[in-house]
């Protein structure tokens, strides 16, 4: 009987030293396959094109288009295309971007060598994967509302700083209304009060530090 045939890999990082060391990894290991390399979301999805890979391992930071909507072109022009999300970010609004994009995994790039492989041949096999970390990240935030688009810019405002006569001045509203979406930011975000707003607004990644 033949032996089977190695899980062909097609391997996306924007790094070269962090891509360098994840080739030699897998190409030490005979039941995987590196098929091709990319450092952008262009690249990878000319690659992808051209190789046809069984696994591709996609870095969420590209320069320009990012790795979430590299993977989804990918998955638009192939719905089975099984993508691993390589990451640092274990932010909820990424996290829930790349998996609701179709990620097979969701994977730290400090991952144990070890662990790193046991995922690739994971998700060749049709199954999905996220660490545990990751996953305690997301069911802290289930059954929460997301902010709408005005909510968040009054948050980043508060975050700022900013007073609500400011607020109202900066956004061409109302006092009275950027006091209402105060009161519907805390109560969605399910804080004390507007500081505490901030505070989760940092933990689920809908305000960065700027």
């Amino acid at each position: 009987m033949p032996p089977p045939k190695p899980v062909r890999i097609l391997l996306v990082d924007a790094h070269p030293i962090f891509r360098e060391g994840l080739s030699m990894v897998i190409q030490s290991h005979p039941d995987l396959l590196l098929v091709g390399q990319a450092e952008n979301a262009e690249d990878a999805f000319s690659q992808f094109r051209s190789v046809h890979p069984d696994v591709t391992i996609m870095d969420q930071r590209l320069p320009g288009v990012s790795g979430t909507e590299a993977l989804i072109a990918i998955r638009n022009e192939s719905p089975r295309a099984i993508v691993m999300m390589l990451t640092s970010s274990k932010k909820v609004m990424d996290v829930r971007r790349a998996l609701n994009a179709g990620a097979a995994a969701y994977v730290l790039k400090n991952t144990p060598k070890a662990e790193m492989l046991r995922v690739i041949r994971w998700v060749s096999e049709g199954r999905r994967h996220i660490p545990p970390e990751v996953a305690n990240t997301i069911a802290e935030h289930l059954g929460l509302e997301e902010l709408s688009p005005r909510e968040t810019s009054v948050l980043k405002l508060i975050r700022d700083g900013c007073q609500n006569k400011w607020i109202a001045h900066r956004l061409g509203i109302a006092e009275t209304t950027v006091n209402f979406h105060i009161r519907n930011i805390v109560e969605k975000l399910q804080a004390n009060d507007r500081t505490h707003a901030v505070t989760i607004g940092f933990r689920r990644g809908v305000l960065e530090l700027e």
